[in-house]
């Protein structure tokens, strides 16, 4: 079998199904949280993709930011002014490179974040505790896999569209 046509072994079953499920529940969990905060998802993502390329010291911009979650440019924007209204971004200048204007976490959204990531982190930790390392680095290497596969998946599926 070569990986386009491979399919679901009898042991990949009850993987995928727990990915799914995994994923339904991490939606339910953000679109409430969202809901609770006054965010749309799409605000919530924006967010993660901000936060995250700031923790790597590389700052976006909102051209970026628009391929990163595959919307328009005003699509965008929108985000972007409903985030900056809130308090959580804010558009720069580029220190290296004042033509360019980069998108920065605001202190309001570092504690969102932790309203959020903290308690399902706690909860996470909890649920891990019976893992030891070397299980941990398997299910990380899984895990890795499985989103690899899964944004693969999904670029190709939209470059049929």
């Amino acid at each position: 079998m070569t990986e386009d046509t491979a399919a679901l072994t009898t042991a990949d079953l009850p993987l995928a199904r727990h990915i799914r499920r995994l994923t339904v529940e991490a939606d339910r969990f953000v679109q409430h949280f969202g809901e609770t905060h006054g965010l749309h998802r799409t605000d919530m993502a924006a967010l993660v993709v901000i936060m995250d390329a700031a923790e790597e010291g590389r700052p976006l911009n909102q051209g970026e930011l628009a391929s990163e979650l595959r919307l328009s440019a005003s699509a965008t924007t929108s985000v972007l002014d409903r985030l900056q209204s809130l308090g959580y971004v804010e558009r720069r200048r580029d220190s290296r490179d004042r033509r360019r204007l980069v998108l920065h976490v605001r202190p309001a959204a570092l504690e969102l974040g932790r309203g959020l990531f903290v308690p399902l982190g706690e909860a996470y930790s909890r649920a891990w505790a019976d893992f030891d390392d070397e299980q941990r680095r398997t299910i990380v290497r899984f895990l890795e896999a499985t989103v690899n596969a899964t944004v693969d998946t999904h670029s190709r599926l939209t470059e049929r569209d």
